[in-house]
């Protein structure tokens, strides 16, 4: 079957189905009737909702509950959530699933496991004796720590920190957000003082919660989100003291979770309550490093591209950590233990994706439903000029901008709602191109084909358009829960549901569809050299006292 070919402007560009593309054969190898037997329960904690999904063996949704809860922006530039409306929100998505789940006859016995999925970087801090949070949670997109940022890197040893935890000084890991609670909230700096403060990403609280809290202090955390607090050395998976006393923390005085593998049958515990009660919970994965799994990124040189709230891109590159040259992060990609090697990845990590979107329908009135806004864009033939570089939070990767804001170039008395429509669209298109070559100059590999997936991916439009601007085939997926599904897969591992990842290669593998590139390397050169134009264009709009935090 020949792609038809059809112009980024199309209202509804259409991909062509991944099996007429290859030699492959769509026919599936998998035991599907053994696997529907067994069924694995994901929790995923995103930035702005939770959901629970039930997978059957093959990796597709039986039953599953997403409720949104509070974004607060008590300052600008500031973003907190409750960690215990979060908690609740988790609980509540358990019992509705579950009961979805036994309404299609069902059996909760047949749930073999649960895995979590978490935001990464967010930041809680709680009191060790009860449990209790002393503050909102510091989610990862928060910019209030610029001040502390600058001040750190003129620190001694700051220009040896990447080198050790893989993290360039930023905004977004979760030690500055720390250190910030300890400067300005007292309860912190007592619980501190008195050693009574433990220190956790999303993923830790939750486990400690959902295992009954105190009395059975359930307190780990996986070596994915271990390695986004800048306390883990990268290379030995564990906690570095000297990372510690750059940011003057007293192991003593600060307790941290133990760092644990991403699959592991005894460490995480088991749901104290509700319906799922006394049900293992077996497998833990940052967001990004779930959405990997989920679409099998096992083999080095593999990537993925997660479009949701920010978008991610993660690039496989094998059992040894590659620290980035050109403005890239070195993470731990998944650790599945039992005597395997962690295996780590390059990621490249922009802030503002489906929020640009959300910014669009709910600040400016743009449209009432975050789907419309791709029919808004194809509204137009292309972006009549305009170009949006959508730095809310400064830019992250590969750029690491911290005094732009979001800025919209080129707007004349033509520009319509279409335009700017677009231009948000592209903007993390955009962005990805960057990252993509950055990790080509790090990596040495150029991408034969990007995977992706979350809610912009449903876009026809936006995918069509990120094939266009990094001229290699985008490969989307059906079943677009993949950070879900890679967490299942970890838990599903761990009770040896699965055994060897080449069980898994089938996963998630039919109706895949490709978006080829359809417009010329001139083109879409052009518009990238635009892009960068407006990007340079938007450094140093803070000027230094705003850039300190003082605005």
């Amino acid at each position: 079957m020949a792609m038809e070919k059809s112009s980024a402007a199309d209202p509804d560009p259409q991909p062509v189905p991944k099996e007429n593309t290859t030699n492959g054969s769509a026919e599936t190898h998998l035991d599907e009737k053994k696997l529907k037997k067994f069924y694995i329960g994901s929790i995923d904690q995103g930035t702005t909702s939770t959901r629970f999904i039930i997978f059957d063996g093959t990796g597709q949704p039986v039953a599953q509950h997403q409720i949104e809860f509070t974004q607060m922006h008590p300052e600008s530039g500031w973003h907190e959530h409750d960690p215990m409306e979060i908690l609740e929100t988790v609980e509540q998505c358990i019992e509705k699933a579950t009961h979805a789940f036994i309404d299609k006859g069902h059996d909760i016995a047949d749930i073999k496991a649960i895995g979590i999925t978490n935001q990464r970087e967010t930041t809680v801090v709680w009191d060790t004796h009860t449990g209790k949070p002393l503050h909102n949670a510091i989610a990862w997109p928060d910019t209030r720590t610029k001040g502390l940022v600058r001040e750190l890197k003129t620190r001694e040893g700051a220009d040896q920190l990447q080198d050790i935890c893989g993290l360039p000084l930023s905004t977004y890991p979760s030690s500055v957000k720390l250190l910030w609670l300890l400067d300005n909230v007292d309860a912190v700096r007592k619980a501190y003082d008195e050693g009574r403060l433990s220190f956790g990403t999303i993923d830790t609280f939750l486990l400690y919660h959902l295992n009954g809290g105190k009395e059975k202090d359930v307190f780990v955390t996986d070596a994915t989100n271990a390695s986004r607090t800048m306390f883990m050395n990268l290379h030995s998976v564990q906690y570095d003291d000297k990372l510690l006393d750059f940011f003057r923390l007293d192991r003593k005085k600060l307790r941290l979770p133990k760092i644990v593998p991403s699959s592991c049958p005894e460490s995480y515990g088991s749901l104290a309550s509700g319906p799922l009660k006394g049900l293992r919970i077996a497998g833990c994965l940052g967001d990004q490093s779930a959405a990997l799994v989920g679409q099998q990124g096992f083999t080095p040189g593999s990537a993925k591209n997660t479009y949701g709230t920010g978008c991610f891109l993660l690039y496989n590159v094998g059992e040894k950590p590659v620290i980035s040259q050109h403005g890239l992060l070195a993470t731990i990609a998944y650790d599945f233990g039992r005597e395997r090697k962690p295996v780590y990845a390059l990621e490249g990590s922009i802030a503002v994706a489906g929020s640009g979107v959300k910014f669009l329908m709910d600040n400016l009135g743009f449209v009432t439903h975050s789907h419309k806004i791709s029919d808004l864009a194809a509204s137009v033939k292309d972006n009549g000029g305009c170009v949006f570089v959508t730095a809310f939070s400064g830019l992250f990767a590969p750029y690491w901008i911290d005094d732009a804001k979001g800025t919209i170039f080129g707007i004349t008395q033509h520009t319509e709602r279409g335009h700017i429509a677009r231009a948000t669209l592209e903007a993390t298109c955009f962005q990805t191109k960057a990252i993509l070559d950055a990790m080509e100059l790090d990596s040495g590999h150029k991408l034969a084909e990007l995977a992706v997936d979350g809610g912009m991916s449903n876009s026809n439009l936006c995918m069509q358009t990120q094939a266009n601007i990094i001229g290699i085939p985008v490969d989307r997926p059906a079943m677009r829960e993949t950070t879900s599904l890679g967490a299942a897969i970890a838990a599903g591992f761990a009770v040896d549901i699965w055994k060897e990842f080449d069980e898994l290669k089938e996963i998630n593998q039919k109706d895949r569809m490709i978006f080829e590139p359809n417009i010329s390397k001139e083109e879409s050169s052009k518009m990238f050299k635009k892009w960068g134009r407006a990007v340079e264009m938007c450094r140093g709009w803070l000027d230094t006292e705003e850039a300190n935090g003082n605005s």
